[in-house]
């Protein structure tokens, strides 16, 4: 009984300190919710996103630095002076390729445009080493041109520098390899950049569709707990109302109320259930079935007319979320004596409308309304099946729901996103 005691004893330190671990351990932290931008960099294929990749191609002009050095190099100022442009001018670019608005802009040409002068004044004057100035003007225009003219720009490029080395009588397959080298260069850094470019893109993209995704998934989760909840708790208030008028005059009529009051907050369970998890397809005949249960205890003569013919379970699920809205406002706001609920299909399309004869339109609750509830989630919803809700005035008084929607109902937000792509690539 002391072993015992003693294990007791030890165990209730850890017992009190496991809520603010498991608060601790499921609290997403900022470095968690946003990884940082070398992780987001590290699992991309192609070269990250920095101008110092292009940086060690600078060793190329080793060749006329020592020339330079070694004073084989006619106007020794003039030459080192160029070098020192030259290098200046490809770092500048090689920052700027890498910021799409410092590389698309007129200050960008116009740094290539002195490089590619720089470039030809030294290789026409000096010939030799100077000559790998040409891969390296040819990396550069790639790494800011990508699509822009490229081809012709390159091709320019590399033709100059196989005349250029042509001019020294040099090997023939000397001037075609540095040709091919100038050319490849361009091409090639041009092709890498823009691939890693598009990957980066499709990886932004992947991540804005989850985020979308989930904020869809927010907004049905908020839209049906709205709904389920208001309506079962009407049905609730005006079951239990009807219990306690009966109960004095008619204890099984009550008591009946008081199996029905459980029976519906059991299902609201299992609803709400189904809905968390997203598996939730409401059936428009029981749903018509627990409007007439709600209207009768509420003292409201339900009429409900069927006419068409069965519907899709998707349309079945929407048209029933609008017979629980609307009746669940009837019971709560019309103090109708008749409610008519008519469902009219057709091959194409079907129509819902729901007429109380009651005092009119349901008054508006003071103070903010969450977004997607009631009436304009409803209208939301069928907008998206490309159908439409309208909530006004009946012909003979009261009010009138009347909810349309085609029979094979389409996503009209995926449709409206294609189009819009389909618009900007024409």
């Amino acid at each position: 009984m002391n072993g015992e005691n003693e294990t007791v004893a030890r165990l209730l330190p850890k017992l009190s300190e496991l809520p603010e671990r498991m608060k601790a351990a499921s609290a997403p932290t900022k470095a968690a919710s946003a990884p940082k931008k070398c992780d987001r960099d590290a699992d991309l294929p192609g070269p990250p996103a920095s101008a110092y990749t292009l940086l060690p191609w600078l060793l190329m002009g080793l060749g006329a630095f020592s020339n330079l050095v070694q004073g084989r190099t006619p106007n020794p100022w003039i030459g080192g002076a160029g070098l020192l442009a030259f290098n200046s001018l490809y770092i500048t670019i090689s920052f700027r390729a890498f910021v799409k608005e410092k590389r698309e802009s007129r200050t960008t040409l116009v740094i290539l445009a002195a490089m590619a002068a720089i470039t030809y004044a030294l290789t026409i004057f000096y010939g030799g080493t100077w000559l790998f100035f040409f891969p390296l003007l040819s990396l550069a225009c790639g790494a800011v041109l990508r699509d822009r003219g490229l081809g012709l720009t390159i091709m320019v490029l590399a033709s100059s520098a196989g005349a250029i080395s042509g001019m020294e009588a040099g090997d023939v397959w000397d001037n075609v390899t540095l040709a091919y080298g100038t050319f490849l260069s361009g091409m090639v850094t041009a092709a890498v950049l823009s691939l890693s470019q598009t990957v980066r893109e499709l990886r932004d993209t992947r991540q804005e569709l989850a985020r979308t995704a989930v904020e869809k998934e927010r907004l049905r989760f908020s839209r049906d707990l709205h709904d389920l909840l208001g309506h079962t708790l009407s049905v609730i208030v005006v079951k239990s109302e009807a219990a306690r008028r009966l109960a004095p005059r008619d204890l099984d009529a009550a008591l009946g109320q008081v199996a029905d009051i459980e029976s519906v907050g059991r299902q609201a369970l299992t609803e709400i259930r189904e809905a968390v998890t997203g598996y939730r397809e409401g059936s428009l005949g029981t749903e018509l079935d627990r409007a007439r249960s709600a209207l009768l205890a509420a003292e409201v003569e339900p009429v409900v007319r069927l006419s068409g013919p069965p519907l899709p379970s998707q349309v079945e699920a929407l048209l029933g979320w609008v017979v629980r809205e609307a009746v669940t406002n009837v019971v709560r706001h019309s103090g109708a004596a008749r409610c008519e609920i008519a469902v009219d299909g057709a091959p194409d399309r079907v129509r819902l409308r729901i007429t109380d004869d009651g005092r009119g339109a349901p008054p508006v609750a003071p103070g903010p309304r969450i977004g997607g509830t009631g009436l304009k989630g409803l209208t939301e919803r069928l907008a998206t099946a490309g159908g439409s809700l309208e909530a006004g005035p009946g012909p003979r008084g009261g009010f009138q729901v009347t909810a349309e929607l085609p029979v094979d109902p389409v996503d009209a937000e995926l449709e409206a996103e294609l189009e819009a792509q389909g618009s900007r690539q024409d």
